[in-house]
């Protein structure tokens, strides 16, 4: 009986040395399996979901923590109009370079993966390491910039450029322009512009458009951290650059739209544009028109919803909110009414109008602080004089349109963009700097295709740098900006 213990104890101790239950070495290929190590390359699939592997014997499961959750920092898959490729777009006559490798970013930059039962991880064409252990998932991720930290981070040149909006002509010399490339973007380090306006002759098909802006969005982030707003005059009827030349959602003239006064058709106009514009690259519309027709002389038309400011004000708040509702930013003008007007602000070098404050308040500003009231982002302030202002100024360089009657009377803190300097109430009486400086002096946050914008922002500047105007002013108009592109995801991460 002894012998029969002890030959037990020698049979039970060989088993346990060889091992009857698998191995040390088949234990640790199994629990391996469910490991990811730090030094670990993922593939580049977009979206990769983790593969459930066998439980090791005695081992805890898989669990997701809270920082599986994090969003990991990678660089973003490009789309489908960013991989359009440059050698097509180096026929066109307008290139001001050689075709060159494609610099443009992704639109989904605000993309974070939903982890729920099982793990994932975001990669991307730069390969990212991604360190987990069978129980922890563990990202990194890169803080988003405030716009308080991005205006911070900014030199005075940077900022005074982002309160210019011009054309891509004017960035380069070059007419037309329908790609961009080492012109754009060398130009854009220089004098990183805070927008762009795009033009009938810049529209030449929807890839060409959205590689274009794609492109050009690139640029300006690695020039200053900071993307554009991408502007075009997009009102229905016959101002309609994308309708006419890319075929996109066609509208009748906005009177027609007026005599129905509904407000559930202009709500479904600004969503309509918004979608249209949006799925090529642009973030703001110059439209609506704003204006009240008083004067069968003014130079606006059927471009004006009514002769009654309260339809026009119903139908301008519908439309201002069916385009920011899907993503574009609404733009009211022309401040404080062009519809009073006899004469032309592109071709006079004067248009004045005789109106009182009781007649504008009555009128005129009625459709505008419609549209302030349901959170338009621009409104567009015009060149026209006022007599009731007092100061014989083009209303987008007077301190009592802008600072006291626009922002003061009607309580609007969004955008004020003036119209373009080009035109001759401006260009023929200012120089670009002269109008610039005094623009931002009134209140204006954004100055339109001045003649040379080059000069006037190296005008601008000297004139902080002297002391004629605070820094503070440059400050209260660029942070303005920022919040809005922060909104539209334009801020670097």
């Amino acid at each position: 009986m002894k012998y029969r213990k002890i030959t037990a104890v020698l049979l039970g101790l060989s088993l346990f040395l060889t091992g009857c239950g698998g191995t040390a070495e088949q234990k640790d290929s199994k629990t391996d399996s469910t490991d990811i190590t730090s030094s670990q390359e993922l593939a580049t699939e977009p979206l990769t979901e983790l593969t459930a592997a066998p439980k090791a014997p005695e081992t805890e499961p898989v669990t997701v923590t809270e920082a599986a959750t994090a969003a990991p920092t990678t660089e973003e898959p490009q789309t489908a109009a960013q991989t359009v490729n440059n050698t097509e777009n180096s026929n066109n006559s307008g290139s001001d370079e050689q075709p060159q490798e494609n610099n443009s970013e992704s639109g989904n930059e605000d993309y974070q993966p939903t982890v729920t039962t099982a793990a994932y991880v975001h990669t991307s064409k730069r390969t990212t390491a991604c360190t987990t252990t069978t129980k922890h998932i563990t990202t990194t991720t890169t803080a988003k910039a405030t716009p308080k930290d991005v205006l911070k981070n900014m030199t005075l040149k940077q900022k005074v450029c982002q309160m210019f909006m011009v054309t891509p002509e004017a960035i380069t010399g070059i007419s037309p322009m329908t790609e961009v490339g080492n012109g754009t973007k060398n130009a854009m380090n220089d004098y990183p512009v805070g927008g762009i306006i795009y033009f009938s002759q810049n529209l030449s098909s929807r890839n060409q458009i959205k590689t274009m802006i794609s492109n050009t969005q690139g640029f300006s982030r690695e020039a200053c951290g900071v993307g554009l707003f991408i502007g075009v005059d997009e009102e229905g009827g016959k101002v309609a650059r994308c309708a006419q030349n890319l075929g996109t959602t066609a509208f009748k003239p906005m009177e027609q739209y007026g005599k129905e006064n509904n407000y559930k058709t202009a709500y479904d106009i600004g969503a309509a544009l918004a979608k249209d514009l949006s799925s090529l690259g642009f973030n703001v519309d110059f439209a609506p028109v704003a204006d009240v027709n008083i004067d069968s002389g003014n130079e606006l038309g059927d471009r004006i919803f009514s002769s009654d400011a309260n339809v026009v004000a119903n139908m301008v708040s519908g439309v201002s909110k069916g385009l920011q509702d899907n993503g574009v930013s609404a733009t009211l003008k022309h401040f404080p009414g062009l519809g009073a007007e006899n004469g032309n602000t592109h071709t006079n070098s004067s248009v004045i109008i005789d109106r009182t404050l009781e007649q504008l308040r009555n009128t005129e500003f009625v459709p505008f602080k419609k549209g302030i009231d349901s959170g338009t982002d621009f409104i567009m302030v015009g060149h026209q004089s006022v007599t009731s202002f007092g100061d014989e100024l083009p209303c987008d360089l007077s301190y009592k349109a802008v600072t006291e009657m626009l922002r003061g009377e009607l309580g609007f803190d969004g955008i004020a963009i003036t119209d373009a300097h080009q035109m001759n109430t401006i260009s023929k009486v200012y120089t670009s700097g002269e109008a610039a400086k005094l623009s931002i002096k009134a209140g204006m946050d954004i100055i339109l295709m001045p003649v040379d914008y080059r000069a006037a922002v190296d005008e601008v500047c000297r004139a902080v740098e002297s002391g004629e105007i605070p820094e503070s002013r440059i400050d209260e108009s660029v942070m303005r900006i920022l919040k809005r592109k922060d909104r539209l995801g334009l801020l670097k991460k």
